[in-house]
Formats: structure tokens, sequence, C-alpha cells
């Protein structure tokens, strides 16, 4: 048996022909991680350098130079001109790279291998000049591997100098990565905030509304409406930015550093600062806008939103999205109506639907209708019309009597009892620790009920604070009442819907339900807020009411009607009619009642 051995062809084999390479085509990568003058200089000159020594070898045929400028190495995708270098290597548009060093070309091992190894199987070379390492050689991945480990310690040593850096500033009470704040102008020089009137005045009303109970979702709307100008110069606020600017210190003269903190260098990636990195914070660091007991509430007022919310509790109109979120229910089978978006003539038009439709079926509850949410608006608007007319009513003596409901109907009495309630379970613990001192219970029965205590006292404290705080509400809401009453006795028509006016008066809505036993469908039931007894005895007549809207004069089992017209709207959806059957029609009113609980 006689064996030749054919020799290998010293030079790059082209794959496509199987013919030697005479010439290399050679790319260069040059990049630069600040924007100082010197790396800039340093940028400049790294691109001459390369572009001469490719041109100036006979055996290397010059492509193109990558050069990404003030550009961090340790996050790839973010280097673009790197990214499109890699690309067209994939496309086999070169066949050696050339780069300074290791560090130039990624800080960061994984990424370093990761591209090293994606062009090796192109049969693409990169070339690191400080450290004389080309990756097709047979040594040169080991090397590569313990320099580029080298190199992503490089960077993580410059991101803990920077840090220490960063913390001896904050300790100074030096401003760290601080670019602007909305109500104020900032010189990073000198280190001081100033005023700016305009938009202080609109943080002084957004705070104003929220102390008086508006949610940020409709304050958002309110300002909107205003056509004022939001933080970043849209058109349109956000629910997020009236949240954020309540929650900013800033506002009451201090300053919080240290809010988010970076994970690794690596990944650059930041997180919300929950206790895992040091804070700094600094009072009456300049100007406030908002006095410091204001800005207190308002955070009590979110703190105690967010607990009601996680232990699952709604507690009064807290911060309702919409205004008529929670408030609407089904007259047919009492359960809460959901806001949802109807697709009609290329806009979305927002309705009201009885959650038991979309989640159970609506053969669940097949006689709720859906109402459009300026519908209902509207027929709001009606009834208060009628009430601004009805010259029978004693403005005096209703809104009186709304005024003792609310006192009568203090939370006083359930913050008393879930202050006792929180006494008790501490006392249990107590005696709970005595047990377990004594020998009575074991360490692990010890600490399982001590566990299910510290839930129930959680629990307690947090609808506790959201109690004090709608104990506290009602003075604004004795204001907001005394708004609606001088409104009424003015004779001041509403021409547009009012938040407040409509929470000042009702308490909630039914759509549909029986009247003395007949099916009633399309209709809308305000329920208001307290027993109005002047209106017991009231009859009214068409004489009495807006014109096109006629009295019906029924009752319910549970309450008594105040108003009972016909709001002139069209309505179409479909009806039961005698025999039973659906059948599509076009309504051009709807019934709607003002009522009181009965007496």
């Amino acid at each position: 048996m006689e064996i030749t051995v054919i020799k290998k062809k010293d030079g790059k084999v082209d794959r496509k022909s199987g013919l030697l390479v005479n010439r290399l085509r050679v790319v260069a990568y040059a990049r630069v991680s600040t924007d100082s003058e010197e790396q800039l200089n340093s940028y400049e000159s790294q691109k001459s350098y390369y572009k001469e020594k490719i041109m100036s070898n006979p055996e290397w045929s010059f492509v193109d130079i990558y050069a990404d400028e003030a550009i961090s190495g340790t996050q790839d995708y973010k280097r673009t001109q790197f990214m499109k270098m890699i690309d067209d290597g994939l496309r086999e548009k070169y066949d050696l790279i050339i780069t300074k060093s290791i560090s130039r070309f990624a800080r960061n091992t994984v990424d370093t291998l990761k591209y090293v190894r994606l062009l090796k199987e192109q049969n693409i070379a990169v070339f690191f000049e400080e450290e004389n390492i080309n990756t097709l050689e047979m040594s040169g991945e080991l090397l590569l591997t313990i320099l580029s480990s080298v190199a992503q310690q490089e960077s993580e040593t410059i991101s803990s100098h920077v840090k220490l850096g960063l913390k001896m500033k904050s300790e100074r009470g030096e401003l760290v990565g601080f670019n602007n704040c909305y109500g104020y102008s900032y010189d990073s020089k000198t280190n001081t905030f100033t005023i700016i009137d305009d938009e202080a005045d609109i943080v002084k009303l957004i705070f104003k509304k929220y102390l008086e109970g508006i949610g940020c979702s409709l304050i958002a709307k309110e300002l909107t409406k205003m056509n004022l100008k939001s933080p970043r110069g849209h058109d349109k606020w956000n629910e997020s930015t009236v949240r954020g600017i309540i929650r900013n210190e800033k506002y009451k003269g201090d300053v919080l550093q240290g809010k988010t903190f970076t994970t690794d260098p690596i990944s650059h990636k930041r997180l919300k600062n929950l206790g895992e990195s040091d804070q700094y914070y600094m009072k009456e660091h300049h100007e406030a806008i908002i006095s410091a007991e204001d800005f207190d509430k308002a955070q009590e007022i979110l703190a105690a939103r967010c607990g009601n919310r996680s232990c699952g509790r709604k507690l009064g109109y807290a911060d309702g999205k919409f205004v008529f979120s929670s408030i609407i229910r089904c007259g047919f089978c009492g359960s809460v109506y959901t806001r949802r978006a109807m697709y009609s003539k290329n806009h979305n038009v927002p309705i009201w639907i009885c959650m038991l439709a979309p989640t159970a079926g609506k053969a669940n509850c097949p006689n709720s209708k859906s109402f459009r949410d300026t519908l209902i608006k509207k027929a709001f608007l009606d009834g208060y019309h009628l009430l601004c007319n009805t010259n029978s009513v004693d403005l005096d003596n209703l809104f009186d009597e709304v005024i003792k409901t609310v006192k009568a109907s203090t939370f006083e009495d359930k913050v008393k009892q879930l202050k006792q309630q929180e006494t008790n379970i501490i006392q249990k613990q107590s005696k709970l620790l005595d047990l377990m001192v004594d020998g009575t219970i074991d360490k692990a029965t010890y600490a399982n009920k001590l566990e299910n205590y510290n839930k129930k006292l959680d629990k307690c404290r947090k609808e506790l604070s959201g109690y004090e705080l709608l104990s506290e509400s009602e003075g604004r809401l004795e204001n907001s009442i005394n708004k609606v009453k001088k409104m009424l006795k003015s004779k001041n028509i509403l021409d547009e819907f009012d938040d407040e006016v409509f929470h000042t008066l009702i308490e909630n809505i039914i759509i549909g339900g029986y009247i003395d036993g007949k099916k009633e469908e399309c209709m809308i039931r305000f329920i208001c807020k307290t027993k109005f007894n002047c209106f017991s005895a009231m009859k009214l007549t068409k004489e009495k009411v807006l014109e096109n809207n006629d009295i019906v004069g029924a009752e319910t089992k549970d309450y008594v009607p105040i108003i009972d017209f016909y709001s002139m709207q069209k309505y179409n959806a479909f009806i039961t009619n005698d025999d039973g059957e659906k059948v599509w029609v076009t309504k051009d009113r709807i019934r709607v009642r003002f009522e009181i609980e009965r007496s």
C-alpha cells in the first residue's frame, strides 16, 4: 500500500473556486468609549492608522473600516458598526479583521468568544495587534479566552472605580446623573435649582386636585383638556406622568439619590433600589414648590390606595381610573359594569357592559344592556337640569340632609374597630411568645403561628390606613357639597359633565331592572347619596320639567324616584318583545330615574 501526502496550500483558499486567494480582503475595527477630546483624537488616529497599514501591505486588499464612537464595549447590540461588521463577515465580504486589542473588540468574555467562533466558521480571522493573536491559529482561542477574561475584569474594575467616585460625590451633596425636573431649571455648575413659575403652577394644581380626592387618571384627562403641555412636551398627559410628579420628593425641596442601581457592568441592567444599594437623602436642598405637609399627605394617600389593592379591597371612591369605575351595577344580576371599547365608524367608543356577559357569556345575563359612556353622562346632565328647574325642591334642606348623612356614616367606628383588632393581634403575639418560653409549644409551632399573626396584622394595618384617609376626606366632601349647592341655587346649568358634581350627588348607578313587576331593559337609575326626606312627598308634573321629557311616576321596592323622565337620546339594542323574541330596535329616548332610599 502506497500513501501519498497531498500538501495543504499555503494561504487562504477561496471556498467557491478552490483556488488560492492572492490578496486577503481586510477590514479594521476601531472604538473609543467616551466623547472626550482626547478619546476622539485617538478615534481619528486609529482610523488613519489602519487605513494606511492595510493599503501599504501588497498582500492585503483594503475593504472598509468599521468604527464606533463614544460607545461602551460591554454591550454589543449598542455598537452599530460592530454589528454591521459581523453581518458583513457572515456575508463573506472580507477575510481578515484587524483591531488594536481584545478590549477594543469587546470587554465581555462571552461576546468575544461568540463572535470569534462565528467568524471562524466562515474562515474569517481576527488579528489582535497588542496581544499578537490570530484566531485561526491553534493557540489562538486559548490565549483569547485568558486575555478576554482579563479585559472583562478590567471593565469591572473601571466600573467599581466609577461607582466609588459617584458615591463620594453623593456624600458631598453633589447631584449624580441628574438631567432635569419639571417645574425647575437646574444649573450643573452651581448645583442649584430655579423654579419655573408656569410649570410650578401646574405641579401645584396636580397636588391640589390629588389631595381633594381626584385620581391620577382623571387629573391627567383634565390637564389634557386644558391644553397644557406634558413634561416631555406632548399634548396628552398620562396617568403615570401625574403619579411620577406626586411621588417626586424634589417638589418639597429634598433630593433622594440612588433610586435605581446597576446590577453589573456587563449588562448595564438597572433596577429599582429596594435596599440593594446605598441611597442618599438631602433635606432642604432647594426651594420647595409644595409644602412638606401636603407632600407627605399625598404620599399617605398613594400608600393607602396601594394597600387597598394589595388586600383585594376598594374603600370608597379612591382612585377609579374612569368616572364610573366600580359604581355601575346590573339591575338584573347585580354584577358590576365594566368599561370596554367598541369599534364604530373608524374609532373606538367607550361603553359600559355587565361584567357577567363578557366573562361567563351573554346567556348568563341575557337582559343586560350596554350603554355608551357619553349616553350615561348626558342622562345625568338632563337630570341635573331638572333639579335646577324644579322650584318645589328645598335645596337648603336637601344638602343639609346630605351633610348630616355624610357625618352619620363616618368611618370613625370602622377605624376604632380596626385599631382594637390591631391591639388584639399584638396581644396574641405576646401570649404566643410566653407559651413558647414556658415550653407549652415548640419553636416550629411558634414560628408558624407567628407568621399567620403577622399576615393578619399587616392586612389589618393596610385597611386601617385606608379608612383613616376616607375619614379625613369628609371635610373635603363637605366642601364639594357646598360647591354644588351654590351651583344649583344659582340655576347654573352645566354645559358639560362635571366629575365633582356627579360624585357629590350620586352614590351608584343601576342599569335596567324591574318597575312594579315590569321589566325595563333600557333604563338608567341614579341612586343619590342619602335619604332626601324633603322629596318624600313631592309630586312632579309635566309642567315642572324641561321640554321633551315625560314624567313616568312609578316607584321601586326600595327606592323612591325624585325625578323619573325620558332623556331624548337615540339607542340601538336587541329588546325582548311580548312573545319572548329578541328583536333589533332603535329607541329615540331612554328612561332615567334619580332615586332616594325609601324612608
